[in-house]
């Protein structure tokens, strides 16, 4: 799994011109899931970012998580992060899952971050495989890009 983690004053997600996800302070997260993903890979991930320290603390160090700061997320799914560029101009999509494969996985992430976070509100999604339209203030700007090739999955 892939996610490109995003500090932000707000972010939104509409669908069709319908509001379907909004947050004030949090992340917005684009996940895009991997053929070969499992359920280990989401509990990794959502772990990493639920604990994610990037947020200033007093001293201006980025020291404090979405708890401490009473954040939110916004969860996209994306699966152009698994593009693969290395030939010509037109990406191939080839390793990324499936979407009977991927969203299963999308969805037991954002299972797991609403627990990690301790309520149902503090996770907003999208909707997965629709056209969506986001809008987001990014503070910082910071930006965090996690990969569980280079995480460690038990």
């Amino acid at each position: 799994m892939r996610a490109v983690v995003q500090r932000v004053k707000y972010a939104s997600v509409s669908v069709g011109g319908e509001l379907v996800g909004k947050i004030e302070k949090g992340f917005m997260v684009l996940l895009g899931v991997c053929e070969g993903d499992t359920e280990k890979h989401a509990a990794a991930i959502s772990k990493k970012i639920a604990g994610l320290r990037i947020f200033d603390d007093p001293d201006d160090k980025m020291n404090l998580s979405l708890s401490d700061v009473g954040g939110d997320i916004l969860l996209i799914s994306q699966f152009t992060l698994h593009a693969d560029c290395k030939k010509g101009y037109r990406p191939s999509f080839i390793k990324a899952a499936r979407p009977e494969t991927a969203n299963p996985l999308y969805e037991l992430t954002a299972s797991m971050l609403r627990e990690a976070l301790g309520g149902e509100d503090r996770v907003k999604t999208g909707v997965f495989g629709g056209d969506m339209q986001v809008e987001l203030l990014n503070d910082g700007p910071v930006t965090i890009i996690l990969d569980t090739d280079e995480l460690t999955v038990k």
